[in-house]
């Protein structure tokens, strides 16, 4: 293994960026914008736009196994099989886990896809701003970092990445919930509509209902096409109508001829210069052959996802860094964060049985916090948020033993009852023992020592889950729904897949890994703009933050490169 390889012109680049999903495909399109040299790495296979979307337009009878898992499968993705999306539909988007190991030292459920494009192309795509609100969290109530930026200083590449990306929503002007650039809105149903009505009626409108902020296009934008309102985001969309790296990113980049796309490419380690105090450049296992090799650079972008990140960095140790690169705070691989959800209430909804759903929209409805805030006092710090929305079930409520004669065809000519239901994401603290470490008992299918996860919800998060039951059945009822329900039903650090922390921003250098551009304290060349740079996390789904995030810090890195101070 060669580990002095000399810097040539074949493997020195201006920048490099690690990571080609939503952070590190915004990373490369506005680094090689501003006329950069670019290297992308990303460990997993290329996936290129509309060509390998391969199950994007099969019909169900089309799947050998009509979207369920096989055997095989489910041994060998003993963690992604946990929850709903990793299925026959879009399997080749979900990691192999026998081969990706990691330690739970708690359960933490590790969803992820090695690939060009990452999760962005099975993200969620929920697209809220933050506010003051909760960038001032931290601060008033003692818990994390205090963030080194306020909603100011964010709220122009808030609005760069949104006319970029195309989001569609509805202006609300309601507090802490900021407006955005926005596409025309998609449409609530009349369900939603009339709880949407009674509800914001009853509070005075000190809790809304609005339509979600999606990152699914409502008209052609940059060259892509609209929603198709076919909802199998999932399998990746061939209209390019969700933001996705694949649809909107990398063509950017590739446009300006300024990057290099390498996948198949596991970052192992960022090679430091004790000389000069900052990174040189980056050392790298073929995915493929297990050939090392180092890639040289004057600015590294860190975008491997926040768990991926933090391995890189916690990996990357030399005598001036034995805890990890730019880890004298001992801040890095602390503070991990995620979503609480899976709790709520649902009910049934009279008087709409003449009425039914049109097209299959990927979206639903949106509650922003309320809680924590004015006159509305909570035994818990922060808040939630509720996703959710109106549906008619199924066509065919029907007894098999019972399935014939005249009574049946006229049932399976009526569709079900109407349906409303509202669903919580909580916000989770900033808490030091939640943590991760490299465990060296353990290595993946390359050789590599694997991450070990130690977090788990506490208090805090128990006392709001009730809440977000009970608030959800009060406004459920106050609109009218009938046979109303709440449910918990359980939830685990990493199940919304919105994992962030464990190296955040801060004021203080001693007590935070990157300033408030994103960039190491102790290293000054190698920004984060990943979820792992997140002092705190809200209770909005973040995408859209680290999009804002990445752009801005891109921005910085140029602007300094051309100071001469990189």
């Amino acid at each position: 293994m060669n580990l002095n390889i000399k810097a040539t012109a074949e493997n020195t680049y201006d920048a490099i960026v690690v990571g080609s999903g939503i952070s590190g495909g915004w990373a490369a399109k506005e680094l090689t914008e501003k006329g950069l040299k670019v290297l992308l790495l990303e460990r997993g296979r290329n996936i290129e736009h509309i060509k390998d979307y391969d199950t994007a337009m099969k019909k169900p009878w089309e799947f050998q196994h009509r979207g369920w898992l096989t055997q095989e499968q489910v041994a060998s993705h003993p963690v992604q099989k946990r929850d709903y999306p990793y299925s026959e539909f879009n399997e080749k988007f979900w990691v192999n886990d026998l081969e990706c190991p990691y330690t739970e030292v708690k359960r933490f459920d590790w969803y992820r896809g090695f690939h060009v494009g990452g999760k962005s192309l099975m993200w969620g795509r929920q697209s809220y701003r933050l506010s003051d609100l909760n960038f001032e969290d931290n601060a008033k109530d003692g818990h994390g970092a205090d963030w080194p930026i306020r909603y100011k200083d964010i709220a122009p590449w808030y609005d760069y990445v949104e006319k970029f990306a195309g989001i569609s929503g509805q202006a609300e002007n309601f507090p802490h919930f900021p407006d955005g650039q926005f596409l025309p809105p998609m449409e609530l149903n009349c369900v939603e509509k009339s709880v949407k009505k009674r509800v914001e009626e009853h509070y005075k409108k000190q809790r809304i209902i609005t339509i979600g902020r999606v990152a699914n296009l409502t008209k052609p934008h940059n060259g892509r096409g609209n929603c198709q309102y076919r909802n199998l985001c999932s399998r990746g969309c061939p209209f390019g109508a969700y933001f996705s790296t694949q649809s909107s990113t990398l063509p950017a980049a590739v446009a300006t001829g300024n990057l290099t796309l390498r996948p198949f490419s596991i970052v192992t380690e960022v090679i430091y210069d004790k000389e000069t105090r900052k990174a040189k450049g980056v050392r790298v296992i073929d995915a493929e052959t297990n050939d090392t090799m180092e890639f040289f650079s004057k600015v590294l972008f860190l975008n491997g996802s926040t768990l991926g990140t933090t391995f890189l960095l916690l990996n990357s140790t030399s005598n001036e860094h034995p805890e990890g690169l730019g880890n004298g705070s001992g801040q890095l691989g602390h503070n991990l964060m995620d979503h609480h959800f899976r709790c709520g209430a649902s009910g049934e909804v009279e008087g709409f049985e003449n009425k039914y759903t049109y097209g299959r929209r990927a979206n639903g409805v949106y509650v922003p916090r309320y809680q924590n805030i004015g006159s509305d006092k909570r035994d818990f710090l922060r808040g939630f948020g509720y996703q959710g929305g109106g549906s008619r079930g199924g066509w065919h409520k029907d007894v098999a033993e019972l399935a014939f004669g005249g009574d049946f065809k006229d049932q399976m000519t009526t569709p079900g009852i109407w349906t409303m239901g509202l669903g919580g994401f909580g916000e989770t603290l900033p808490y030091y023992e939640n943590r991760v470490y490299i465990d060296k008992s353990k290595k993946d299918k390359w050789g590599q020592y694997v991450l070990a996860i130690d977090a788990e919800f506490k208090d805090n998060e128990t006392k709001m889950r009730k809440a977000m039951m009970d608030d959800a059945a009060e406004m459920l009822e106050a609109a009218g729904v009938k046979n109303i329900k709440t449910y918990d039903n359980g939830s685990f650090p990493g199940m919304a897949i919105h994992e962030m922390g464990t190296a955040r921003m801060g004021k203080d250098p001693k007590t935070s890994v990157l300033d408030k551009w994103n960039r190491m304290h102790e290293v000054q060349n190698v920004y984060v703009t990943d979820g792992s740079c997140m002092p705190s996390i809200a209770c909005q789904n973040p995408s859209l933050t680290f999009m804002a995030l990445t752009a801005r810090a891109a921005d910085h890195a140029v602007n300094e490169l051309k100071k001469m101070n990189v």
